[in-house]
């Protein structure tokens, strides 16, 4: 059910109350892109005849340079249009921008071909696999991030450098020390609940000015579009109010933003929990994701600074292993009945949710589909485990997925070339960067 019926939104239109509508599609780095119509636009003409946008929007690089490499389109191509096409089960308000209402678009070709490289669809494609099986996903994203007293244009003009934290010491489940920028999460929390979701809390984190923001768990899909939704609202918000979120994996040596992610199955017919019915299903679904996580990892970890998170004693993950509620290993099992889940430790705040998600359950397919064995539950310090670590770097992880015979077969070689060449676009772009750390060690001593 959406969070916003289209009889209702035309209604608002006709009235008045809503004279803006955000069509937007979700890129490779989990960005929202797109415009924003007039509503009468919208509902008069958009509704039954899509939109269009450039297809760069899927063969750019963060800054959005034009970047080589990518089949999908190129200057040779001509770089022509994408069809947007309204998901109108999206359609949600937008509370924290007055006569607005948001619509995620699944883009299209002009033959009305998906593009099957862009996230929400490469997601799609994995929920139609668990369905040839009757069963469908539940997941929950747990996204944290650091907050800022700088406004993000002072951030930029300060080189991101000297910025001010919301909270000067630990603030990890404090009250009080939560309760100085109460009023900013307030407004996060209420605008979620406003735009559709359900927040189930907020709480403080370690590095100072960390904080969390829950959402309740949700089908897949809508997990990953109320994600993406969420952390864009969030950093709107915090800029209306004159701060600065930041979503990156890890900002300094200190603790890292993860994005713990949750994920269980249903049958499709009645609901019932299938890792809670079927043990032989959670034992091959787990199985399936340990032992994919590696070849998986780009997945999890799409950028250079995602791999700076993996550190022993951080509660970022570096063995590949399970345990019963261990904090220490990659997924975590959690939950008891039909709230039985895996956690996915291993993802940063930088993640893209839709490739996440897929990835997890293309492993976790898999592992059902040959029938593997869990090895018994990791109990202990993972950190000193002799076990298969995770990736140390973004062109490790690059490699792995690259080569992947699992992930070629899941998603499909067009998927897995357009997210390697995204891969190498990073990579060159950071190997050609000279750093502050390098500028401090050599302008005087070497």
């Amino acid at each position: 059910m959406p969070a916003l019926e289209l009889d209702a939104l035309r209604a608002s239109v006709q009235a008045g109350e809503v004279d803006t509508v955000i069509l937007a599609m979700t890129d490779m780095q989990g960005r929202l892109q797109g415009k924003r119509l007039t509503g009468r636009h919208f509902v008069e003409d958009v509704v039954g005849e899509a939109a269009e946008g450039c297809n760069y929007l899927l063969a750019v690089d963060v800054e959005m340079n034009t970047v080589e490499g990518f089949s999908m389109t190129s200057w040779s191509a001509g770089y022509g249009d994408f069809v947007f096409r309204p998901d109108l089960a999206t359609l949600r308000p937008i509370p924290w921008h007055p006569g607005t209402v948001l619509c995620l678009a699944d883009l299209e070709w002009d033959g009305g071909e998906p593009v099957v490289a862009s996230p929400r669809q490469v997601l799609r494609r994995q929920l139609d696999r668990l369905a040839e099986s009757g069963w469908s996903a539940q997941a929950a994203t747990e996204l944290e991030f650091y907050v800022f007293r700088d406004t993000y244009e002072a951030a930029w003009h300060k080189r991101y450098s000297d910025l001010e934290p919301a909270n000067l010491y630990n603030v990890d489940y404090s009250i009080l020390g939560t309760s100085r920028i109460e009023p900013l999460l307030h407004r996060i929390r209420s605008g979620m609940e406003g735009a559709g979701m359900t927040v189930e809390d907020s709480k403080g984190e370690c590095f100072p000015g960390q904080q969390e923001v829950n959402l309740k768990y949700d089908d897949a899909l809508g997990a990953a579009d109320a994600h993406v939704v969420y952390k864009n609202g969030a950093k709107e918000i915090a800029a209306q109010e004159g701060m600065a979120l930041s979503f990156m994996a890890k900002f300094d040596e200190r603790e890292g933003n993860s994005c713990h992610i949750h994920l269980s199955l249903r049958e499709q017919d009645g609901g019932a929990p299938v890792f809670e019915d079927s043990p032989e299903v959670w034992d091959g679904f787990v199985a399936g994701v340990l032992a994919g996580l590696r070849e998986m990892t780009l997945l999890f970890a799409p950028n250079v600074n995602s791999y700076k998170r993996y550190a022993a004693g951080s509660f970022a993950p570096t063995a590949v292993a399970w345990g019963h509620d261990n904090r220490t290993c990659s997924l975590r099992a959690v939950g008891h009945g039909a709230a039985k889940r895996i956690e996915n430790r291993v993802p940063g705040g930088d993640v893209n949710p839709y490739m996440a998600l897929s990835g997890m359950i293309a492993a976790g397919l898999a592992g059902v589909e040959q029938g593997l064995e869990l090895e018994p539950a990791f109990e202990g310090n993972a950190y000193e485990a002799d076990k298969p670590v995770v990736p140390g770097t973004l062109r490790e992880a690059r490699d792995l997925f690259a080569g992947s015979a699992l992930a070629r077969a899941a998603l499909g070689d067009e998927v897995v070339d357009h997210y390697v060449n995204a891969a190498d676009v990073e990579l060159a772009a950071f190997e050609s960067a000279v750093t502050d750390w390098e500028r401090f060690r050599g302008f005087e001593r070497l």
